[in-house]
């Protein structure tokens, strides 16, 4: 199925046209509104003029599933749509069940009823169905809570969710996400991959049904970054929690997702696994560089980061 090339459409890989959907997206059309005037860009006839989702339809199935595509193409406006962070100026979007408009408030059931609008029980019950890790996401100090890191996380966990006595979730995410040596500190005082690695904790505590998040481990070293998926997938194994993730990084998304959604700069998006959408083909297209370069530029990434931290370890003994 093809449309204009200002709307976009998603192409099913073999074997991914009868799923179980975890998110319905049905003929959404969305557009951002102009940063000076906070105006809608509409035509005479009323159609929006620079849609960045036009009549798109999808069904999103459960599990593991990674975004993936250039900058500009349309990865964070569809997972604040699919979160009910933001709400499309038409269509409809469901997840795990619930229509985004019911969870956010502004209708008070499915039938279309008005609604309270997002107040705070509303914005907990929202979590509870999906909880969302923003790129770039920070704490203002003059905001942030005076419970250690130990603390928030035992609270997270006790008070989200989960309804769980024992701590078995508590102690393997602390211990997946290196969080021992931090527990005793405080969240204004944490590095940026200190503070990534600790919002993947509450996020995995809060007992969500869904948890989706916007490039959440770009600050991790490699280890790390693979130690966190492997540690998601299993969540997913084992209680049925889906984890929707930008991720930039090819060899990742490889090895770890489910699903692979890669959308291209004319808003196209093709989705199955990954042996299915990432062909050399398909990410230049989306990329517009060859493919050995994108593959080249992690592994130029990587060695960066260990030469940095074989620097900083060289330093550290050296003060010792």
């Amino acid at each position: 199925m093809q449309g204009e090339k200002s709307c976009p459409f998603l192409c099913y890989s073999a074997g991914m046209s009868e799923i179980q959907s975890l998110i319905r997206f049905s003929d959404v059309t969305f557009a951002w509104p102009d940063p000076e005037t906070g105006m809608l860009d509409v035509g005479k006839d009323g159609t929006l003029l620079t849609p960045v989702f036009d009549m798109f339809s999808a069904d999103i199935p459960s599990g593991l599933i990674s975004l993936t595509g250039p900058n500009g193409s349309g990865k964070s406006t569809f997972m604040l749509l699919a979160g009910a962070r933001i709400l499309p100026q038409r269509g409809s979007v469901v997840l795990a069940g619930r229509d985004s408009r019911v969870l956010t408030g502004v209708w008070a059931d499915s039938a279309g009823a008005e609604g309270p609008g997002l107040t705070p029980e509303t914005e907990h019950a929202r979590n509870l169905v999906c909880s969302y890790i923003y790129q770039n996401m920070e704490f203002d100090p003059s905001d942030t809570d005076d419970r250690t890191i130990g603390e928030l996380l035992e609270y997270i966990y006790a008070n989200g969710g989960w309804n769980s006595t024992d701590s078995v979730l508590l102690t393997e995410t602390v211990a997946a996400l290196e969080l021992a040596p931090i527990q005793e500190r405080k969240l204004d005082s944490l590095s940026k991959g200190e503070l990534q690695r600790v919002l993947l904790g509450f996020s995995a505590l809060y007992g969500s049904k869904v948890i989706l998040m916007d490039e959440p481990i770009f600050a991790l070293e490699q280890r790390q970054k693979e130690r966190a998926l492997d540690f998601f997938k299993n969540l997913n194994r084992q209680t049925g929690v889906s984890v929707v993730v930008s991720l930039h990084e090819l060899s990742l998304t490889r090895s770890f997702t489910d699903t692979v959604l890669l959308f291209y700069p004319d808003r196209r998006i093709d989705m199955g696994t990954p042996e299915e959408v990432l062909i050399d083909s398909a990410l230049e297209e989306s990329y517009g560089v060859p493919s050995a370069l994108l593959y080249d530029s992690e592994k130029l990434a990587r060695k960066v980061l260990l030469e940095r931290a074989e620097v900083l370890s060289e330093k550290n003994e050296s003060k010792e």
